[in-house]
């Protein structure tokens, strides 16, 4: 499909730059398989599940993964070789070794070193050094730390920051409010540079309302890339490259999902994260089998969805994969015709507004 298909006209003043206080107050879309539409809050969503639905959350913990620092180029005199960077982590490979998209990235050659953790007015080293080891495309570039494994992980939450979205940073700095905000209460497995933003709604007030109701809960763990924020560059949708997303869904987890699904008991997937590494695991058949890897699963209009019967996200950035994901979920008409009643009924947007609760168009 042509990737414009997927625009649309955002206001500014539509774009959440803190979240909802408390978390639950947020507001809640419920978009129907006939495409009916329903106001709501997220505190609402005991009342618009039934017992034994299985919620899937995405455990990942946001780790401060934007870096600052300073490139110092092999052979440079002093003074010389010298500008500043700005690194954002997106996938480890390695004890040692990260992926990142660096800014500027036109500044930076294979073989430079760069002192993360002071400012180069600073007159100071760093505290944490890397070597630019390959170079690829939309700033891409791969990492090599002098340090490796746990200290390099105390040395990252040392001198790191939250890497808030593009659409929020570039209205405000990230502050300590972030470090709560921007995490899942549930987050326990380090690693992702980007919330799971769908769970950012949930309280223990309300998990503990879910489950007296008799929905459970399940966790599986997508550590988010900050290729999710990438534009889609592409025209038409199959020219685009989705960048890979580390995850992982151990046996148990696997084997009570099928239980629940054998039972008739619908998947609730909280968020895209989950969605994507649920139908990355699942066979043609819908069984979920253990997972553990790498998945670039791009789902477009025309997919046929094999494990997932619901879906609470947040509302998308225009022409963005995730908008495509929730269109081939609900029908693309039935997400255009909600995100334009959201538009005008003044739902918050992205990372820290609003979400919906999605039922699935059948196949």
């Amino acid at each position: 499909m042509r990737v414009d298909q997927f625009d649309f006209d955002l206001p500014e003043d539509r774009i959440a730059l803190r979240p909802a206080s408390p978390r639950e107050s947020a507001r809640l879309l419920a978009v129907g398989a006939d495409g009916v539409l329903g106001d709501h809050h997220v505190g609402d969503l005991p009342s618009l599940l039934e017992p034994g639905d299985v919620l899937v959350f995405n455990d990942t913990r946001v780790i401060p993964a934007q870096l600052d620092g300073v490139r110092q180029r092999p052979g440079a005199r002093d003074g010389e070789g010298r500008a500043r960077i700005s690194a954002t982590l997106h996938m480890r490979v390695a004890p040692d070794r990260w992926r990142a998209f660096l800014r500027p990235a036109k500044r930076v050659r294979v073989g430079d070193r760069i002192a993360f953790g002071h400012d180069e007015r600073d007159g100071l080293a760093g505290t944490l050094d890397a070597v630019v080891e390959e170079r690829g495309e939309d700033g891409e570039a791969s990492l090599r730390f002098a340090l490796s494994g746990p200290a390099l992980d105390q040395a990252i939450a040392a001198v790191g920051h939250i890497p808030l979205p593009p659409y929020i940073a570039s209205k405000r700095p990230d502050d300590e409010r972030d470090r709560d905000d921007y995490q899942t209460i549930y987050a326990r497995e380090d690693g992702a540079v980007a919330a799971p933003t769908a769970g950012l709604h949930f309280t223990p007030e309300l998990l503990d309302q879910l489950s007296k109701r008799g929905i459970r809960a399940e966790y599986l763990t997508l550590h988010v890339g900050a290729g999710t924020f990438l534009p889609v560059k592409a025209d038409d949708t199959d020219e685009h490259r989705m960048h890979a997303e580390i995850g992982r869904i151990d046996a148990a987890t696997a084997e009570r999902l099928n239980a629940a699904r054998r039972a008739g008991r619908r998947l609730v997937a909280v968020g895209t994260t989950s969605l994507r590494l649920l139908e990355s695991a699942a066979r043609d058949d819908g069984i979920i089998e253990p997972f553990a890897g790498a998945t670039d699963i791009f789902i477009t209009p025309g997919y046929r969805f094999k494990a997932v019967d619901r879906l609470m996200t947040n509302f998308h950035l225009p022409r963005s994969t995730l908008f495509m994901l929730v269109s081939a979920f609900s029908g693309f008409e039935t997400m255009k015709a909600a995100y334009a009643h959201a538009i005008k009924s003044g739902y918050r947007f992205y990372s820290y507004g609003d979400a919906c609760l999605l039922d699935r168009v059948p196949a």
